[in-house]
């Protein structure tokens, strides 16, 4: 049985990877009615991509946010299933079809799959950020990198550049929740399963997803640790462990460098023979200790995260992108911290919520 398909992509000033995204979408092998829709700015490049190919392209109506432009997109379309993707994305033929047939079990109420930076598409960079997206064990819990490990399996949030949706269950949350941007999909996810319905996984339904450059990656992933900790405060279910030790990262960073350098100068080290560790050159005490574990953390660091990098599900590890992840993951968690800890601030002020203006967070 084919039910109608309508897939929402999002763009703001990407005209160029919009094209080879619509280009995907145009040559689904899915067997029933597939409506592709672009939401932008109406004076957006991205129009012209959508309209020279006879794609409807509807304007947002000045959203600000993702999750506002999603919802002009709902509104404005009629179907049964709704499927969402980004705007610099490389479409497998077959995606529609693979998430479409899920719904034919009435347990089903959204679905989606893994996302992948593709190998043969991507710079050294965007392979190395991917590599540290996927670890096994720094990204444990996220979306990052998740295979499910059977056929179908449920969870409890999809990405939003790979999910689909019977329009029935989005109507009844009220579709994404007004001005939010960074956890629009994991807030969307949670009102889905909080009214009662499940979320799953195909782990062959990949989407291949280019990745940011490391310095757009490090102002995205604090954005998402400051609205993910805003989400939380308003949906207490949301909140995990993880994000705690995150938020611990920097201060605990900072704090080994200050120790290190009151061990420095207060005889820590021998200096110039540094090589010299011996006890009756540098005597055990505290200015030892300190500078001592600036670098056994360090080795540490590096330690767990190649291990991680090299058992995640990554396309794109090979040993040069294994060895270079560690860089990304440090820059990543230090920045996911920082925004967890602005989070905290804002919430102590009094300045929760989660309007986030997402034209000039990149």
């Amino acid at each position: 049985m084919s039910r109608s398909v309508c897939v929402i992509v999002p763009s703001v000033g990407n005209q160029v990877e919009l094209g080879i995204t619509l280009d995907g979408l145009l040559a689904q092998s899915y067997y029933g009615p597939c409506e592709i829709v672009v939401v932008g700015p109406g004076a957006d490049p991205g129009r012209e991509q959508a309209e020279s190919r006879a794609v409807r392209f509807i304007d947002d109506a000045g959203s600000r946010t993702r999750a506002d432009a999603c919802n002009v997109a709902l509104d404005a379309t009629e179907s049964e299933l709704v499927f969402f993707t980004d705007d610099d994305v490389i479409v497998a033929r077959t995606w529609v079809e693979q998430l479409a047939r899920w719904f034919e079990r009435p347990e089903v109420a959204g679905v989606g799959g893994p996302n992948f930076a593709p190998p043969e598409h991507s710079t050294l960079q965007q392979q190395i950020i991917d590599v540290s997206f996927c670890s096994r064990i720094f990204t444990v819990g996220t979306n990052y990198g998740r295979k499910g490990a059977g056929e179908l399996d449920e969870v409890e949030q999809l990405p939003g550049v790979n999910s689909a949706y019977r329009r029935s269950v989005l109507q009844e949350v009220g579709g994404f929740p007004p001005g939010c941007i960074g956890a629009e999909d994991v807030i969307l996810d949670h009102m889905i399963r909080q009214a009662g319905h499940r979320l799953w996984t195909d782990r062959t339904a990949v989407m291949w997803h280019r990745r940011r450059d490391l310095s757009r990656v490090k102002r995205q992933i604090r954005n998402y640790g400051l609205v993910r900790t805003l989400a939380s405060h308003e949906h207490r279910e949301l909140r995990a462990w993880s994000h705690t030790i995150v938020a611990m990262f920097p201060p605990i960073v900072l704090s080994a460098f200050a120790f290190f350098f009151w061990g420095l100068a207060n005889g820590g080290l021998n200096w110039p023979e540094f090589w010299d560790i011996s006890y009756e050159t540098v005597p055990m005490g505290w200015p030892r200790a300190g500078v001592h574990t600036l670098v056994s953390l360090i080795v540490l660091y590096n330690l767990i995260a190649w291990y991680g990098a090299a058992k995640g599900n990554s396309p794109c590890r090979t040993p040069k992108t294994v060895f270079l992840s560690s860089i990304a993951t440090f820059a990543l968690h230090w920045n996911y911290g920082m925004g967890v800890l602005q989070g905290w601030w804002r919430i102590f002020t009094g300045n929760s919520g989660l309007q986030i203006d997402d034209r000039s967070r990149d």
